[in-house]
């Protein structure tokens, strides 16, 4: 059994992200007699800048990218697709907002310690993504945390203090220091990156011949 070290650095805000862990999940369901992984999520902010309010998403996705709302909306139907493909439904987000995610950065952090950090992960995903939720909101953060079975008042008091502040910006830092600028990105053992929602079979590659190189 060959174990591999992996860090995907995303934003629970980034659809390409759980597309791309929904890919790597199967990628090591098939792999699960030869590769353990040890996942780790590590932080990056699509919009540091964004205010508590957020903002229409249509909106921030053509002034962002320079695109119609037309386009917008074909890239959306796009990546529902590409979703479903993976069996991950995104729910009916036509519409929406998009918000600030530092505060859910930093309960990650916090719930690794607490060996929950990939539940609270996928739950984060849902609430943005299934439920339509403001992962910037401290009250929506703690019904997450209450439904994973974590401690809540530990959570609440994180969310309230500055707590893993320079954790957070000091691994983004890191990762943006060593070229990240897009997420989702995949790093095996520190050294290889797989970039983007790849499909299972990419990354099953991927995986296989990393762990024969450091075998």
């Amino acid at each position: 059994m060959k174990k591999l070290k992996i860090d995907i650095v995303s934003d629970v805000s980034c659809p390409w992200c759980i597309i791309g862990y929904k890919g790597l999940e199967q990628a090591l369901t098939e792999l699960q007699d030869d590769i353990q992984a040890d996942i780790r999520w590590q932080p990056f902010e699509l919009n540091p800048q964004m205010p508590k309010e957020g903002q229409e998403i249509t909106e921030h996705i053509t002034q962002k990218y320079g695109i119609s709302a037309q386009q917008a909306d074909n890239n959306r139907e796009m990546i529902k697709q590409r979703g479903l493909d993976v069996g991950y439904a995104f729910g009916q987000r036509g519409g929406g907002r998009i918000y600030n995610t530092f505060d859910a950065h930093r309960l990650l952090h916090w719930a690794e310690s607490q060996g929950k950090q990939t539940e609270l992960k996928l739950a984060l995903f849902d609430l943005y993504f299934k439920q339509g939720g403001d992962p910037s909101d401290h009250q929506q953060l703690l019904d997450v945390v209450k439904t994973l079975g974590l401690d809540v008042k530990a959570a609440q008091n994180v969310l309230e203090s500055e707590q893993f502040i320079q954790e957070v910006r000091a691994a983004q830092q890191h990762f943006q220091s060593a070229g990240i600028t897009s997420v989702p990105a995949v790093i095996v053992n520190d050294k290889h990156l797989i970039s983007g929602g790849q499909p299972a079979a990419v990354f099953a590659q991927a995986l296989k011949q990393i762990a024969d190189e450091s075998a």
